[in-house]
């Protein structure tokens, strides 16, 4: 029988317990003495970890039908109304170009090397294609089905004609060559609303367009003055970590 090889020459299991428990004992202490702090941070925002951005203008990963697509897509997703501007002038399509030019748009961060067979819904996605290819032949097959039914591309059509293509992808009842229709829809619908809610240092939320419908106080710093204050309208300025990070 393999005997088990010891951590340390002369260190007991007992010994090792007694340290871990002292350790994490250590480490609790240290947090109950934990200074509160209020007020400006003493440290640079996004010194250590800055959120990804990027400054560019223009599409660094659409083609400009691919845009123009997108575009009328996620200004059906989100139309314009009374509480506030649609999807395409809220910038969730540059959201969605900005993703795609960064680690989200080749999966960079995830594993990507297999097997891929088809899971269930728990089990989450399992294609083995990276976000780029999905809108690359998605949008390209979104629009070669139109070409096909109305010699136009999506972006051509009318709104209602949109809606009513856009509802039967989501459904499932309209089948593209070469890509599928219902995942297409599934992911730009996903990222529309990320593009829409998220802090506009990404791209979206225009003007923090949707946290000013909301009430949503935004990235600041420090809550803990309004924790107590239950339905009332503390009549707060949306702050985006733009913000942030110019004073940085």
């Amino acid at each position: 029988m393999k005997k088990r090889a010891k951590t340390l020459p002369g260190v007991t299991r007992r010994q090792v317990l007694t340290w871990t428990t002292l350790g994490v004992a250590a480490t609790v202490t240290q947090a109950a003495d934990a200074v509160s702090l209020k007020g400006t941070p003493g440290w640079t925002p996004f010194s250590d970890n800055p959120p990804e951005s990027f400054d560019q203008q223009g599409w660094l990963f659409f083609t400009p039908e691919e845009a123009q697509t997108l575009e009328a897509i996620v200004d059906r997703l989100i139309p314009a109304d009374e509480l506030s501007i649609g999807g395409k002038e809220a910038g969730c399509a540059v959201f969605i170009d900005r993703q795609l030019h960064g680690f989200y748009g080749t999966f960079e961060r995830l594993y990507m090397q297999g097997p891929f067979h088809q899971g269930t819904p728990q089990q989450g996605d399992q294609s083995p294609l990276i976000p780029q290819q999905r809108y690359r032949q998605g949008i390209a097959a979104l629009n070669r089905y139109v070409q096909q039914s109305a010699q136009k591309n999506f972006a051509e059509l009318q709104p209602e004609q949109q809606d009513h293509l856009l509802q039967a992808m989501e459904a499932g009842k309209v089948h593209f060559d070469g890509y599928d229709a219902q995942s297409l829809f599934n992911d730009v619908l996903t990222n529309t609303m990320e593009g829409f809610f998220a802090d506009p240092i990404y791209g979206g939320n225009k003007d923090m367009v949707s946290w000013k419908m909301l009430g949503f106080p935004g990235a600041r710093y420090d809550y803990r003055d309004y924790i107590e204050r239950h339905n009332e309208n503390l009549g707060l300025e949306p702050i985006s970590m733009m913000q942030w990070k110019a004073r940085g």
